[in-house]
This record gives C-alpha cells, structure tokens and sequence, in this order.
C-alpha cells in the first residue's frame, strides 16, 4: 500500500526537475521578447514609431510608373547596421510625422525617390561624397544616364554593415551592374583566392576604388592597381624579361596574365607636355567629328588619315605636343578580369615578336571622354607596317614587333655602323701603318738634306711672333 503511493505521487525530486524545467522553457520564451526590448532601448520614440509600421514584411508602394517600391525595413537588421545610431528623420526629413501615412504621397520612379536620398548622404559622409562626385558614376549621373549608381544603389542605408565583416562575394553590389564582369572575375585567380582565404584577395574595391572610380583605360589605372598588391613584379619581370620597364609602359597586364584573350593595338591621343592621355573638352566633341569626316566609309583610318587627324589636334592644342602612344591590351573588361594562375602566364615572346602576331591584327584609336570612358575608332592594321605612319608607333617601337621591314633594316644599319664605323677606321690604320711610317721617314730625311727646320718648330716659331 505504501509502496503504491509512492509511486502515484511524484518524488521530491521529480517536483525539482519539473519546476527547473518549467522556469527553462519560460525563460526561453521570454528571450526574443527582452532581446528585442533591449536593442530598441537604443532608439528613438520617433525610430521606434517608425519600425512598429515598417517592420512588416510585404509592405510595399506602387509609383506613377507602376513600379514596386519595398516599405520594409526589419528592425533586427536596422539594429545590426552601421546606421542604428541615426533617426529615421535624419535622412526622411521631408516627412512629415503628423501627415504621414494619412495622405498620399507621389513618387515618380525609384530614380526620382533614390536621388532624393541623395543629398541626406551627403550631410553625414561629406569625404566621401566629394570623392564619389569627381569619379566616373557620378559624372554618369550628370550626363543623365539612369543607370549609374547612386549612393543607395550600392549602399542599402537600412542594412548597410561594415567593410571590416567578410561579406559572400555574391553581395558585392558591383555585380549588379557589371555582372559579366564579375562572373569572370568570380572565376579567375583572384575570386577563386577570395572565396578559399577570405579578404587576403582583391575584390573589386581594391582595385577600382570604393568612391572614387575612374575608367579602368584611363591613364594607367590597371598597371597600377596591380602594382599596388604586386609590388616586386617589375623587379621580378627583369630576371627574364629583356627591357621589362618598357613592357611594363607599353603593355597591359591582363594581355600576358589572362592568356585566352584577344589582344589589340590601343594608339592613345596623349599630351607630350603635360605627360597625360588627352580628354574630350565637356561639350566640344571633336573626336568623333573628326573621325567620321576622315573615316566616311568606316572602314578605319589609314596612315595618312592618322597623320591629317593627329594634325588637327595639334593645332588646337597650339603647341604641337599631341601625339600617339601605342599600348597593347586586351579587348574587353570581360577578359581583363579573366588573370589565369601564375604559371599559365604568356612568356613565350613569339606570341607578339613574329610576322602577323595576334595582338597586331586588331587596332584602334582612342581618346578619353569628358567622363573618361574611353572614344575609340578603328584603324587600319597596315598603319603599324607604314613607314608614313612613324608618328603613330613612336614610343612603341621595337625592332621586329611592328614588322616595318624597311625601318628594321634602317635600324640594323644604324646599329652596324656604330659598331663597325670605329671598328673599320682601327682596322685600315693598323694595315697602312708601315706605309704609313714610311711616307713619314721619308718626308724627315727630305727635310735635314735641306737644312730646312722641322715644320713643328717653324710653326711654333711663327704662333709665337
């Protein structure tokens, strides 16, 4: 009998147990509630006001343009943000909090609502806005293109995290944009190196900048952002490349180290004086004026075209310090982020130093935009085999890699007689010697038979009267 009211009642115990277990479960319940409370401990009545309406997923406002523009911001990732500490109203200070939501606003486009944001980053990040207005998106933005990213195209400002938090390279907001080129890239040495090691690999702010972005073609851009990771590779070229600052100057990286490439000729129109690759003056466009005048059947220029072309220039600059400069590179963003492994890089010199190379059948004329994008028109390839056409391969001559057969020879030539000029001259001394010192013997014996004086001393004699 007492042995069964044990057992039908619970042990001391077992009362223990279920109460601890009782308290655990509440407490687990209660967790979500009083994290949630003490992150919004952090933010304003106003902020909070705002979050109890938005933080509703589905919301959604549909524009004049029938767009579909999201209305919802999640508090948990607003509070995970860099921007957690700012007020809604800081950035939406057009709204006004008595009205809103009561009457309805007009909104054009996302474009329209985006570049209303616009001027509220600029209070806060005034550095970097400065940056972001003389780089290429903005210039983009100016020239009306609705494309070109604005700040909250690549900065979502209710999410935004810090750089210093290893993102997936699939968040990169370059992607959305340039997303050919960030396939490749994503494939190439330095996405695969990104994925397996994190941020000891470049990803597309380490090369074009965050803010300030600049057309990859422009100047030198791409041997530099190479150069600033890989900071020996011009020592290193020298151990097996002959002149390698020459090829450094007049070849583009990516045309070794993305070996599958097509490569071309890129003549650049470049200002001798001010050591610059000449730009397009903001609403004066003459280059492409100027090609088509001289190109009407578009078939690419010729030499004496290139000649006429770079004339004109010339003349406008008043100086005549317009010139072309010659740089191999590859022919498109695409294969440019397309850099192989190490050792699969093009080393062999026949690939460029032999008749009708690959990367000599492809050649264009370029000038920078106003933006600096790159203007380009076609050239005739022969331009780089024509002895008119000196001016245009100047500064990018060596002998063999244009195959101008003639200018070879000349330099050959050149080369022989400095060398052989003074070889030969010792050469013809040394044989007539003896001939030589004969013919003088002789002279001398004439004179003592004569009792005249030596023709030395005779002209001493009259300098010092």
């Amino acid at each position: 009998m007492n042995s069964t009211w044990i057992v039908g009642r619970l042990s001391p115990a077992a009362t223990d147990k279920k109460l601890i277990l009782a308290c655990t479960l509440t407490l687990f319940l209660f967790i979500p509630g009083i994290t949630a409370h003490a992150e919004e401990d952090g933010l304003s009545t106003e902020t909070k006001a705002c979050l109890k309406c938005h933080d509703k997923e589905g919301q959604e406002k549909t524009l004049e343009n029938n767009e579909k523009l999201s209305l919802h911001v999640s508090t948990k990732a607003f509070m995970e943000s860099m921007h957690k500490k700012t007020d809604c109203e800081d950035c939406h200070s057009g709204i006004d909090a008595k009205k809103h939501g009561k009457e309805k606003a007009s909104i054009k486009s996302k474009r329209e609502f985006t570049l209303g944001l616009k001027e509220s980053c600029r209070d806060c990040h005034k550095k970097n806005f400065k940056t972001y207005e003389d780089g290429l998106h903005a210039a983009l933005v100016k020239e009306g293109n609705d494309k070109a990213p604005l700040c909250s195209d690549c900065h979502n400002s209710h999410t935004l995290r810090s750089v210093k938090i290893l993102e997936p390279i699939a968040t990169t907001p370059c992607a959305k944009c340039h997303e050919d080129i960030f396939k490749a890239y994503s494939k190439d040495v330095h996405g695969l190196e990104r994925v397996a090691k994190g941020k000891a690999a470049p990803i597309c702010a380490d090369c074009h900048k965050t803010h300030d972005i600049k057309a990859a073609s422009f100047g030198d851009g791409v041997k530099d952002a190479c150069l600033s990771c890989h900071k020996n590779a011009d020592m290193e070229h020298k151990d097996w490349l002959p002149n390698a600052a020459r090829h450094f100057e007049a070849i583009s990286c990516p045309v070794c180290h993305a070996p599958t490439s097509q490569r071309r000729v890129n003549l650049r129109l470049y200002d001798g004086l001010a050591k610059r690759q000449l730009s397009e003056k903001t609403g004066v466009p003459q280059f492409e004026k100027r090609t088509g005048a001289a190109d009407t059947n578009n078939a690419g220029l010729d030499e004496r075209a290139l000649w006429s072309l770079l004339k004109e220039f010339n003349q406008d600059s008043g100086g005549g310090n317009t010139l072309l400069r010659g740089r191999l590179e590859v022919r498109s963003g695409i294969e440019a982020h397309q850099i192989s492994e190490k050792s699969k890089a093009i080393k062999d010199c026949k690939i460029c130093h032999q008749k009708g190379a690959e990367p000599f059948q492809s050649v264009t004329l370029t000038i920078a935009g106003p933006d600096g994008m790159p203007l380009r028109h076609g050239v005739q390839k022969d331009v780089l085999n024509s002895l008119q056409s000196m001016e245009s391969v100047r500064g990018f001559y060596a002998i063999g890699s244009t195959r101008i057969k003639l200018l070879d020879t000349v330099l050959v030539l050149v080369v022989l007689a400095g060398i052989g000029g003074p070889l030969a001259h010792m050469t013809i001394k040394w044989l007539f010697r003896k001939a030589r010192q004969r013919r003088e013997a002789e002279q001398f014996a004439t004179i003592d038979r004569a009792g005249s004086p030596a023709p030395n001393a005779a002209r001493h004699t009259g300098d010092d009267a």
